[in-house]
């Protein structure tokens, strides 16, 4: 009798008790378990189908923004896998877990949009869709880790890894997180 075997990341990260406490983006945080985050683009020809694609791998692919890993898939895998090493010694939980708390917690619920009515514009409250909510926040953390590391001696993983901590801790140190608070700042102020 053979038995079933269970995916997890990297044969490290289990995906079973990852629990996504927001329920709003709870449908745009896909927790399907994969060995290696790389479908290769197989969700990119139909709309909305992001939203099935593994959020690890949505997030390593905000990681190759133009730069040093633009467009280097697997050197953006060993980064994060050697930042999610680094949240597991630090932290003792499951780096899936780490972010997406950190992905809720950076998520901008409000923006603000251009209104004009006869050649005067003006900035008007909105709520954001919730698969906008997950992107911004996806973006709001690779921006924070890859900015810390210009003209700094740490390497990506260490940023990558204090970032996604912070943020799953709801710290405003974070990059994402203050984002956030800002972005949602300005929105109450034109309402």
């Amino acid at each position: 009798m053979s038995q079933k075997q269970e995916i997890k990341l990297f044969e490290k990260w289990s995906f079973d008790e990852i629990k996504v406490e927001n329920p709003g983006i709870k449908d745009y945080i896909s927790l399907k378990p994969v060995y290696v985050p790389h479908s290769m683009g197989r969700h990119e020809h139909g709309r909305f189908r992001k939203a099935e694609v593994n959020i690890v791998e949505r997030f390593l692919n905000n990681l190759m923004r133009p730069g040093t890993t633009a467009g280097k898939k697997a050197r953006a895998i060993n980064v994060l896998r050697n930042a999610f090493e680094i949240i597991h010694l630090r932290t003792g939980q499951n780096p899936i877990q780490i972010l997406v708390s950190a992905v809720e917690n950076s998520a901008p619920c409000e923006d603000t949009t251009r209104i004009g009515y006869g050649g005067v514009t003006y900035h008007m409250a909105v709520d954001i869709s919730p698969q906008r909510r997950v992107d911004l926040a996806l973006r709001f953390l690779s921006e924070g880790a890859r900015k810390a590391t210009l003209r700094n001696p740490r390497p990506l993983e260490e940023w990558l890894a204090e970032e996604l901590i912070l943020a799953a801790n709801s710290d405003s140190k974070s990059k994402a997180v203050a984002k956030r608070h800002e972005l949602e700042r300005v929105a109450r102020s034109s309402r």
